[in-house]
Formats: structure tokens, C-alpha cells, sequence
């Protein structure tokens, strides 16, 4: 069963922002660290941005300063928040969760960036 719900995705304008959102099951009980990877056509998945259970924050490079990942405790959920988007990054972004030792993934959401 799938245990990560990914929304949010779509296409929008260079300089525009998607939120994205990623519910995980409450089976899950202990999310040690939740994040958004990305990966583009012939190249390889690239961790986007990491927060930990203590609310700890990782960025790519290329991301700082126009992406920001959250999390709600309560609802399990993960999010990023994109503004001013470019082109590069157009890609299919992936949730990932890990929780006692596992590794559980989202489907991924594409994220089109295109006038």
C-alpha cells in the first residue's frame, strides 16, 4: 500500500511557486527525517532539501534562498515551498521519509517550469 501521498505538482511560469505536500500514513510511526529529492530526465535523483525531528534544515545548493521544507507534526505531513522557479528546475520531486531504519518513498510529482 502506498504510504506516501505526494500533491502540488504542475506546470508554471519561471518566477512562480507550487507548494508541495507530502502525507505520510500514520503507520509511520517515527519519522526520524523527511525530505524532497528530484530527479530529471537522464540524470541522477538529487536530495532537493532534508528536515530532521528537530527541525533542522538542508538545502542543494541550487535551491537555497528559493526553496523551504516544513513539516507538520500532527498531520505527518512534509512540505516545500518553491518560489521563483527556473527551468532547471524542471523535475519529477520525490517525498522521502525515514523512519526506524527504512527508507519510504512518494510517487513523485512532476514540476514543469516553462512559459
Amino acid at each position: 500500500q502506498v504510504q506516501l501521498v505526494e500533491s502540488g505538482g504542475g506546470l508554471v511560469q519561471p518566477g512562480g511557486s507550487l507548494r508541495l505536500s507530502c502525507a505520510a500514513s500514520r503507520s509511520i510511526f517515527a519519522t526520524n527525517a523527511m525530505g524532497w529529492y528530484r530527479q530529471a530526465p537522464g540524470k541522477r535523483r538529487e536530495l532537493v532539501a532534508v528536515i530532521n525531528s528537530e527541525g533542522n534544515t538542508n538545502y542543494a545548493d541550487s535551491v537555497k534562498g528559493r526553496f523551504t521544507i516544513a513539516r507538520d507534526n500532527a498531520e505527518n505531513t512534509v512540505y516545500l515551498q518553491t518560489d521563483r522557479l527556473k527551468p532547471e528546475d524542471t523535475a519529477a520531486y520525490y517525498c522521502w521519509v525515514y523512519s526506524s531504519g527504512v527508507s519510504y518513498w512518494g510517487q513523485g510529482t512532476q514540476v514543469t517550469v516553462s512559459s
